[in-house]
């Protein structure tokens, strides 16, 4: 076949198009697996942070199995509905109404047998999504730790909400007042909200970012009220 032909330049770059592709979907297929398991020990990583465990490396797994010691799925009834909390995607039931979400619930139980509830939650913030996890005490009102994350947020703004310095602040905030459910908000630094609810300041420069955090623990939270009072009448 002639080299210079046009009918040559096609069938060559066809065929360079089907090995790279063939490679490639190789490559991606063989490395799935590990691809998975670093997603899986990343969100373990971030369950944990939000009870201030640091796994050591490579001790991921294992301290997640050592601590996390229960995993439920609950409804907006507080009724136990599954026992697969890690599998639920989040992100997706953030968007269903309340009464038809699955609830993930992390039980953790740290040194002295105290017992805190992992609860889940996922929004926007400015530039893409957020999420995190807030830790309960076992009275079920009280805020004993809180991890969040971002997927772009501006850095030294909106990305501040990963930063101890904006988390730490929801230690000890309370989520019933006078028997009323109210999630913890988060106002402009130097204001407070309009209501009685617990609060914390947002970072500077991130008001957008801020407002998201406010309104993803208002919108997860809420479905929770059930089950957060199944652990206060006990």
């Amino acid at each position: 076949m002639n080299k210079q032909s046009n009918t040559y330049t096609v069938i060559y770059i066809i065929v360079l198009v089907v090995v790279v592709g063939a490679v490639l979907a190789f490559t991606a297929m063989s490395l799935s697996s590990r691809q998975q398991a670093n997603a899986d020990a990343d969100k373990m990583k971030q369950i944990l942070a939000s009870v201030r465990i640091v796994p050591a490396p490579g001790e991921v797994s294992a301290d997640f199995s050592r601590y996390v010691t229960r995993q439920i799925v609950v409804n907006s009834e507080g009724e136990i509905i599954g026992d697969d909390a890690f599998s639920v995607n989040v992100s997706a039931q953030a968007k269903l109404p309340d009464t038809e979400r699955q609830l993930p619930v992390y039980e953790c139980t740290l040194p002295g047998e105290q017992i805190k509830y992992i609860l889940p939650v996922y929004g926007a913030g400015l530039w893409g999504p957020i999420w995190g996890y807030v830790a309960m005490d076992d009275d079920g009102s009280t805020v004993y730790g809180a991890y969040f994350a971002h997927e772009g947020e501006t850095p030294g703004l909106g990305a501040e909400i990963e930063k101890p310095a904006f988390s730490d602040q929801f230690e000890g905030k309370q989520m019933f007042k006078a028997d009323r459910f109210i999630p913890v908000t988060v106002v402009k630094a130097g204001q407070r909200p309009l209501g009685d609810e617990d609060y914390v300041d947002g970072v500077s420069g991130g008001t957008i970012t801020s407002k998201g955090v406010a309104t993803m623990l208002s919108n997860c939270l809420s479905p929770y009220r059930a089950f957060l009072e199944t652990l206060r009448n006990r």
